[in-house]
């Protein structure tokens, strides 16, 4: 894999404040999100949790929205504000989703906890135009000095569990994942990394700097 990263399109005008003082996010990558969604598109969002995201694309893109949800609870919470979501499993229920049924297909910060996070991705890309994926990244310096200085699995603002009752069971990097979209023929059209602090960094840096000081980062992805 080289350290070039794909050209951008009209994609890169990022929406710098289009959801500010509209809703309080404890996901930075969210508004990111919500920025690579064209306005009025179909978007299905697996493993939605509460529906904060599925909401602030409803609310700020207008979008026609679904989302999938392992969990009862969040379910339930999704239902309360309103929002059209079943309960399913990523790892099994997508292949019941027909070909580019959707626009969008998103799946944040929920990769890593899949059993096999290949196959997702593929059904991900079957199923959308285009997917939307977030990671945290396990390639960030402070995970790395944990484990070379300290010996132990880290614990992080991404990554808050202990290694004993983390539901995060395939960690990778961000040169890990940019590899895995190759090996599923997908293009990556753009893609946000994050610092601690939430900043984007320059994309100019090469992939192996995203990697290393990147907590997190966020893919537009093509079949």
């Amino acid at each position: 894999m080289t350290d070039t990263k794909a050209g951008t399109g009209d994609t890169t005008l990022f929406a710098q404040n289009a959801t500010e003082n509209l809703h309080i996010h404890n996901r930075v990558d969210f508004d990111i999100i919500a920025s690579l969604v064209r306005p009025g598109t179909r978007v299905l969002d697996v493993g939605c949790s509460d529906g904060e995201l599925l909401q602030l694309l409803r609310d700020t893109r207008n979008v026609d929205g679904r989302g999938v949800e392992l969990s009862q609870s969040g379910v339930n919470q999704c239902l309360m504000r309103g929002l059209s979501v079943i309960q399913g499993d990523a790892d099994r229920d997508l292949v019941y989703y027909p070909d580019s049924s959707f626009d969008y297909v998103v799946l944040s910060q929920t990769l890593q906890a899949t059993l096999n996070p290949k196959k997702v991705l593929s059904e991900l890309l079957r199923i959308g135009e285009r997917a939307i994926v977030s990671i945290p990244n396990f390639g960030y310096w402070r995970v790395r000095g944990s484990l070379l200085f300290r010996g132990r699995m880290p614990v992080t603002k991404e990554l808050p569990f202990s290694w004993y009752d983390t539901p995060n069971i395939h960690f990778c990097t961000i040169r890990d994942f940019v590899d895995m979209t190759e090996e599923v023929g997908a293009t990556v059209e753009d893609a946000v990394a994050l610092n601690r602090n939430g900043e984007r960094m320059p994309f100019n840096l090469p992939w192996g700097m995203w990697n290393l000081l990147g907590q997190q980062a966020v893919f537009l992805l093509k079949r």
